[in-house]
């Protein structure tokens, strides 16, 4: 197993006059071996990833950045800069300053959401994409709009879009945080390091993770004038042309596997590897069938 240790990474300023950002990063492997990218989600940080960094870094050049507003990273203030545009643009800064292309992108949850753009947007950038539980944009949206079913089961993101809900969350050892765990599939998989990793990433900070939330148009609707009833997605930013392989756990209850449905519309070169038992925690729950997953997909010529 290698060892992981961990670098800031600083990335160029977006502009004159703008600070620059720079991302707090897990490290694995050496540094002249091929590329992998992994990105979290929420309410998680680069750590992670640490039982897959450790197996692929023997072999590979493995880097777990703490995204935009997770702790260590850069963290502006303002909700208007967590717009999905602003962490990608993060993202591909630092595979530029890593070496440019990736052999693999990894992501997961919010991780996902940024990558589906990114390899959309920016295929030279990485070989392949390799996604875990986290819905292509434009069925998500369509689920959003129309299914009652995803509706009920995403209402969480408008509670944490609310104003202060920071306060709610952190209260009584962070009960309100711990309880996603549960709500999304269980959380036998959390041992006490884990939760002493999680306290320590939550208590930097909860707002940059939750302008996530709050900067997207992406969320269940509240009336018929919300957003996401209306907005249209480019369609540059839909269609991702390079090798994809998405390993989704079919248990997890905010997430279901029917938004895999029409992928194959967005994503010609597609293979998707189901876990049938695994929840929206797969990551944690069954890392040797996850790691079994993303080898075969580093080593898949066609998709």
């Amino acid at each position: 197993m290698a060892s992981i240790t961990t670098r800031r990474v600083d990335l160029p300023s977006p502009g004159p006059g703008q600070v620059a950002p720079w991302l707090d990063c897990r490290v694995a492997g050496p540094e002249d071996a091929p590329l992998l990218v992994f990105l979290h989600g929420f309410p998680e940080a680069a750590f992670a990833w640490d039982e897959l960094l450790a197996h692929f870094g023997e072999h590979y050049r493995c880097v777990a950045p703490n995204l935009r507003g997770y702790p260590g990273s850069h963290s502006p203030p303002e909700v208007k800069d967590y717009r999905a545009q602003l962490i990608g643009a993060d993202v591909l800064a630092l595979i530029q300053a890593l070496g440019a292309p990736a052999a693999a992108l990894i992501a997961h949850d919010w991780g996902g959401a940024i990558a589906w753009g990114l390899a959309a947007m920016a295929p030279q950038m990485m070989q392949r994409l390799v996604i875990l539980n986290a819905p292509h944009p434009a069925l998500f949206m369509n689920a959003l709009r129309h299914d009652p079913e995803q509706q009920a089961a995403s209402d969480y993101i408008n509670l944490l879009r609310q104003p202060g809900i920071e306060t709610r969350l952190q209260a009584d050892d962070f009960a309100g945080m711990w309880s996603f765990f549960e709500r999304f599939g269980g959380a036998t998989w959390l041992t006490p390091g884990l939760r002493d990793h999680y306290r320590q990433a939550w208590s930097a900070g909860l707002s940059g993770p939750l302008n996530y939330y709050r900067a997207s148009p992406l969320h269940p609707p509240t009336a018929p004038t919300d957003p996401v009833m209306h907005i249209t997605l480019p369609e540059a930013m839909l269609h991702v042309n390079i090798p994809t392989t998405v390993i989704w756990g079919e248990a997890d209850a905010a997430l279901p596997p029917s938004l895999l449905d029409g992928l194959e519309a967005y994503v010609p070169h597609l293979h998707v590897t189901r876990l049938p038992q695994a929840t929206h925690w797969l990551v944690h729950e069954e890392p040797a069938a996850v790691i079994h997953a993303l080898q075969a997909a580093l080593n898949r010529t066609d998709a």
